[in-house]
């Protein structure tokens, strides 16, 4: 809309009230321009905005008239900050640089301003469908994965019951000991774990660079697979199956506000049942805002290769390294 003429219009209805006021409302037009001319004193003052040069007008009457051509004004960029008068504005934006929380966005009153919140929302949203959703059954094939289920029946039950995804179904069994090979050096297990939406944006990448990694190497790898709706101890049923040295575990991570795509990738040596967590080591915060995913498969590789130099992992390692 021309600002103009909103403007112009908002004038001449000014003016009319204006006219009002002085005459009543059953006064002519003619009485109307008498008394307007003759009682200057009882016209009304009104200060308009001028929303072009952000000014406002001053004693604008009901002789008012077009205001003159205004320079155009520079817009600046909306800043990120959303205090609007820090204390230390240069440490405030060195904070921010640093970090992705949610730091110096300000307020209206009590509650967060309105940007701040509908982004939150939108990071919270993902979040869900990121837990809820399904890995995209291409990427599996791509990449030449079968998949097999947990105990687990649907996603409320994965949420409220993570003791189910631990656990291989006898079907997931089965069919794991008729395709997988056995004994291998290394075995690589894909899952979506809490978040979908990281093995969809970074599972090939970080796959296939592991994979280059480890010919590279000249290690053994067994046959890859998906579990759906698994959790990281579901390694010790592979690892009681198929007797791998190392399992590579890649998972969806649970989504934060931050980031609802980060994927991690859990190492063991010979997991079996009873392995303590602190048997397991872990590369996380894979995403394009953290770890890149080629640069994370390529640095497992190194990580498998001093796993199996020392035959342990986790804590164990870390000791054995001295």
């Amino acid at each position: 809309m021309n600002p103009e003429l909103v403007e112009q219009i908002t004038k001449m209805v000014v003016e009319k009230l204006q006219t009002k006021a002085v005459v009543g409302s059953e006064s002519t037009v003619e009485e109307v321009h008498t008394k307007v001319t003759a009682e200057p004193a009882a016209s009304v003052e009104v200060k308009f905005w001028n929303h072009r040069s952000n000014k406002v007008e001053e004693n604008c009457t009901s002789d008012c008239t077009e205001s003159e051509p205004e320079k155009e004004i520079a817009v600046e960029p909306k800043p990120r900050v959303g205090l609007e008068n820090p204390f230390n504005k240069e440490e405030l934006d060195l904070l921010i640089s640093k970090t992705p929380a949610r730091i110096g966005v300000g307020r209206a009153g009590l509650r967060p301003k309105t940007d701040t919140w509908l982004k939150f929302r939108f990071d919270h949203a993902a979040a869900v469908d990121a837990v809820y959703g399904d890995v995209d059954p291409k990427i599996l094939e791509s990449l030449s994965l079968f998949k097999v289920n947990t105990k687990v029946a649907d996603k409320e039950v994965y949420v409220r019951r993570p003791d189910f995804g631990r656990k291989l179904s006898d079907e997931a069994k089965q069919l794991i000991n008729e395709k997988c090979k056995k004994s291998p050096t290394v075995q690589i297990i894909v899952s979506d774990g809490l978040s979908s939406k990281a093995v969809e944006e970074n599972v090939e990448d970080v796959y296939l660079s592991l994979n280059q990694s480890l010919q590279s190497l000249g290690l053994d790898v067994g046959t890859p697979f998906f579990i759906e709706k698994g959790r990281v101890a579901a390694m010790d049923d592979v690892g009681e199956l198929l007797k791998p040295k190392v399992i590579v575990y890649l998972i969806g991570e649970r989504p934060g506000l931050v980031s609802a795509e980060s994927l991690s990738a859990y190492l063991c040596y010979e997991p079996r049942q009873g392995t303590i967590e602190a048997d397991r080591m872990v590369i996380s915060n894979i995403h394009k805002g953290g770890i890149p995913p080629v640069e994370a498969g390529a640095y497992i590789g190194t990580v498998v290769q001093k796993i199996l130099k020392y035959e342990a992992s986790g804590v164990s390692l870390v000791n054995k390294e001295g």
